[in-house]
């Protein structure tokens, strides 16, 4: 459900940020921290610096800009709340660099941090919700140093006063420095906090996908265009705000699409997205005379968990099963949550022998996973293993339809489970027969 009420208050120590392993614990403290120190350094600069306080054209800037980032963030809340949360173990990027950094060029670091906790504040109320008010805190905190690390190479490049705008191409080639040196401190400290806070998450799925970072990047670009503008002309901002909402659209089209067919349990494919990816993958394996390999997995004792420790406990587990997965199959492959415990991976060009390959890949994986969860009498338990029966398919080989391909790792799946379960059968033309081999063929 897409959060567009208030927010409620919830005490701190009930706050989820408490849960974390210890490693990611110390991470995140230690760098909200740093960020409220280096707060308390920008307000102590303003106040005693060679101009003490702030400057009436300043306090409009930074008034224009909080205004400006507020409006922006209220007409994309809509989307903001699902594409968070179908980010789970990779970065979660947005547009706020976009008013962050405009104010860096604008303001003093003061200004900027005020500018950060504004934009945060109004998402924490608005957008995202109350039970992950630490996570809020955090991305804003890594705002915080990546603003700090950036105001210092500015300085560094000889431009000590506001507005610090590109008038030549020695101050373009400061502010581009600026700009990548705060991609990289905050980048560098998001994907710290995810290694930390999910050990088992691959580096790879860590740093997530090239175009979720050239949305960043574009969002800092037309921070130093609207800064640009504000310190010559400020009456045409008003009007590039309207370009930066329909450019919003644009750039985070993928990531909106991507939103859309997730499940908001696992973040995972949903159904409705899976039933349209795979007829276009088998065109495109006709047209180039290819293969795609299909993977249905059945956890085993999933209703089990339920039973046991209660439903939230099991979208625990099952998210940790979702995690488990993505970790093991290739780029490019699409993992689905295509049923209640019922999981699908589409693994475009691969041979029979790569998809067994996967398929025993997870299927250890998930024998030794070990999930801890919250149960219903607010306790914490650990699940170790939560095992799963495969059907494997592969296309031309044994379907020429999406429909024939479906149902012969359905069939295969479904002889893994008669079999004694947590095995792997892979489909062949005739009916599936098992042997004793927790790989077999039919």
């Amino acid at each position: 459900m897409i959060l567009i009420g208030r927010s409620k208050w919830v005490p701190p120590r009930q706050w989820k940020l408490w849960s974390l392993p210890a490693p990611a614990l110390g991470y995140v403290l230690g760098v909200d921290a740093v960020a409220l120190t280096i707060t308390a350094l920008a307000v102590a600069s303003t106040a005693s610096g060679d101009h003490a306080g702030v400057r009436p054209s300043e306090w409009a800037a930074f008034a224009v800009l909080a205004v400006a980032s507020v409006l922006h963030l209220e007409s994309a809340r809509g989307i903001e709340r699902r594409r968070e949360m179908a980010a789970n173990t990779s970065p979660y990027t947005n547009l706020k660099s976009l008013w962050v950094f405009a104010g860096l060029l604008l303001l003093p670091l003061s200004l900027v941090i005020a500018l950060v906790t504004v934009s945060y504040g109004y998402s924490w109320i608005r957008v995202y919700g109350r039970t992950i008010a630490h996570r809020k805190i955090f991305s804003a905190a890594t705002f915080v140093l990546a603003s700090a690390a950036a105001s210092a190479v500015l300085r560094a490049g000889g431009l000590f006063s506001e507005p610090r705008v590109p008038t030549g191409l020695w101050s373009l080639t400061v502010v581009v420095a600026a700009m990548i040196t705060w991609w990289l401190v905050n980048f560098a400290l998001v994907i710290g906090a995810i290694l930390l806070s999910a050990p088992d998450a691959s580096a790879r799925g860590a740093l997530g996908d090239l175009s979720d970072q050239l949305v960043v990047v574009a969002g800092l670009g037309l921070g130093v265009a609207v800064g640009a503008l504000q310190a010559s002309y400020p009456w045409v901002v008003p009007i590039l705000m309207v370009t930066v909402l329909a450019l919003h659209r644009d750039l985070l089209l993928p990531q909106f699409q991507r939103a859309a067919g997730t499940d908001v349990k696992t973040g995972l494919a949903t159904p409705s997205y899976w039933a349209s990816a795979v007829p276009a993958e088998l065109a495109r394996a006709e047209s180039l005379r290819s293969t795609v390999g299909l993977l249905m997995l059945d956890l085993d004792k999933f209703k089990e968990i339920n039973d046991t420790y209660g439903h939230p406990a099991g979208d625990r587990a099952l998210r940790a099963v979702g995690e488990s997965v993505r970790a093991e199959v290739r780029q490019g492959d699409l993992v689905a949550r295509v049923g209640g415990d019922e999981l699908a991976v589409l693994l475009p060009g691969a041979s029979e022998g790569e998809v067994l390959e996967v398929a025993e890949r997870i299927r250890e994986r998930l024998t030794t996973l070990t999930v801890s969860v919250d149960t219903a009498t607010d306790a914490t338990a650990t699940i170790t293993g939560v095992p799963a029966s495969f059907g494997a398919a592969v296309y031309p080989d044994v379907a020429g339809t999406m429909d024939q391909l479906v149902m012969a790792a359905d069939n295969a799946l479904l002889t893994a489970k008669r079999a004694g379960r947590n095995k792997i059968v892979s489909a062949r033309p005739n009916p599936p027969a098992v042997t004793e081999n927790s790989i077999t063929e039919s």
